[in-house]
């Protein structure tokens, strides 16, 4: 933070010092003077003049911040749309994907999300939401167990149980497991497992599978790619939704996509 507060400074302080330069360096050699060219003297008169205008105008530096942020924020955009495009085909068709809603739907809405997250716990109820109001979204849930031991264990048991547990009763499965109280793992995922008519001994092959790992690693590798750092994370057209901001920030966010293709017209 410090560092990029800083950036904006620099560069309003080289526009000025450049102008100040140019007021000892000969007009013949303006195109190549360097920093190095000054002399002591120069360079005490160019700071003088740079303290004092920015003393005199404080504000430059704040338009200069601003700037920098809308720069950033720019830069950031362009980034995600670039990486969500490397990855779009996995995000939305891989035959990995545990899909809720309508299979069929018009717009997918990828959630990314931890067993053990507390915001994604809270966001349940937006994904709930959006699933009961919206008949025509297609949801993706992909599991991105960044919490710990326990997250990856529940995660690899979670994912194994997609092979025995019907595609309608699956989000009944995932709610039952989010809403757990205390710590997510292995144990409590098989439990819940079980209360949905799992077996429990195919269930423990296919969590020893290396299909089951496939799926697994396939979303960390996508996280990755798109840079996440925490849950949850909510993938809607060419945007990335951080964070728990409740159910209208994402149904303004599939409305965009289904009238101009992007999650903001």
């Amino acid at each position: 933070m410090l560092l990029t507060a800083a950036l904006p400074t620099c560069r309003t302080i080289a526009g000025i010092a450049l102008a100040a330069a140019l007021a000892f360096a000969p007009v013949s050699g303006m195109a190549q003077t360097k920093a190095a060219d000054f002399t002591e003297q120069q360079k005490t008169a160019i700071r003088d003049m740079v303290r004092s205008y920015l003393m005199e105008n404080p504000e430059v530096i704040q338009e200069a911040l601003v700037e920098l942020d809308r720069r950033q924020k720019e830069a950031e955009k362009v980034a995600t749309k670039s990486a969500l495009g490397q990855v779009a085909a996995t995000l939305i068709q891989s035959p990995r994907n545990i899909v809720l809603g309508n299979p069929s739907g018009d717009v997918t809405l990828v959630e990314f999300f931890d067993y053990n997250c507390g915001y994604c716990k809270k966001s349940l109820a937006d994904m709930r939401e959006m699933a009961k109001t919206d008949p025509k979204l297609r949801i993706v849930i992909r599991d991105f167990p960044v919490l710990g031991p326990d997250s990856v264990e529940a995660s690899f048991v979670a994912v194994a149980a997609k092979n025995q547990i019907k595609a309608d009763k699956y989000f009944d499965f995932h709610q039952k497991l989010l809403e757990s109280k205390g710590r997510v793992g292995k144990e409590r995922a098989i439990a819940v497992a079980k209360e949905f008519g799992v077996d429990p001994v195919r269930l423990a092959k296919d969590v020893e599978s290396a299909e089951t790992r496939a799926a697994v690693e396939e979303t960390m590798k996508v996280a990755d790619t798109l840079k996440l750092q925490g849950t949850p994370a909510f993938v809607v057209g060419d945007d990335i939704i951080f964070g728990s901001q409740g159910v209208e920030p994402l149904r303004a966010a599939v409305a965009n996509v289904r009238q101009c293709g992007k999650a903001a017209c």
